[in-house]
């Protein structure tokens, strides 16, 4: 038996096909993918991403740094995400669909890029193309924004920045930044701050005018015009530091 791995002798098919695997995808360093995940050529995740079990992610797809995909998660071809998102287990992400940096998306979440849908030519004798078309619409999850379990995000639209989405709500409009938005369809109810906590809360048929408005539990300063947010003070962006790999493992199972 051979001391190290060093000693294992490899004949040339085997090396062929490892150097093959290896040149299919573009991991970064540390990154951790589980062995059943399957990602596709052409897929490129940036360092220290992780990649739970049976996650499926189609070929030319981009991953930010610091990413978590959680278990049974399904990510079309050609989907850009950003850095530091974490998508929860059981999402479906269809293609023309763009994820920026920090955004949550929590269990159970499907997004769809096609209003009218058909699986077959109007004779029925013919399967449609599953490939973009005119008929694909995009959506864009603007920097922040979180997405509750088990919602549906339809196309053609945009969810603002650091806005909310309540669980199991029916996205079919563009969401404005900062607004809280639950329901069938999902409407916004309110504003929140960039930590995650309620600014103010408000119905449809009473927005209020202008108001300051201050985070009770961070301090950020906002302005508020009839549903429209703008922040007074907003941090500055830092460069995050490294995950440990305890707090990396534990990650996938908060929240």
């Amino acid at each position: 038996m051979p001391d190290t791995d060093h000693d294992i002798a490899l004949d040339g098919q085997t090396e062929l096909m490892l150097e093959y695997v290896i040149r299919l995808y573009d991991a970064g360093p540390g990154c951790r993918i589980h062995p059943t995940a399957l990602i596709e050529p052409g897929v490129v995740l940036g360092r220290e991403t992780a990649v739970w079990d049976n996650v499926h992610i189609r070929r030319n797809t981009r991953l930010g740094e610091q990413c978590i995909v959680g278990e049974k998660t399904y990510i079309a071809y050609d989907v850009r995400i950003g850095n530091r998102v974490k998508i929860n287990s059981f999402v479906y992400i269809c293609n023309a669909v763009t994820i920026e940096d920090g955004v949550m998306i929590s269990a159970g979440t499907i997004f769809t890029n096609d209003r009218f849908p058909r699986a077959t030519t109007p004779d029925l004798k013919y399967l449609r193309n599953s490939d973009p078309d005119d008929h694909t619409l995009p959506t864009l999850v603007r920097e922040g924004a979180t997405i509750g379990a088990g919602c549906t995000i339809g196309n053609d639209l945009e969810i603002g920045r650091w806005a909310m989405i309540g669980m199991g709500a029916l996205v079919t409009k563009s969401i404005p930044d900062f607004a809280l938005a639950i329901g069938h369809p999902a409407v916004p109810v309110g504003s929140v701050c960039r930590c995650g906590q309620l600014l103010i809360r408000y119905s449809q048929d009473e927005i209020p005018l202008f108001q300051r408005l201050t985070c009770q539990s961070c301090g950020l300063r906002y302005e508020f015009d009839e549903g429209r947010v703008t922040e007074l003070d907003p941090p500055e962006k830092q460069t995050p530091m490294p995950l440990s790999p305890v707090v990396a493992d534990l990650i996938p199972f908060i929240g």
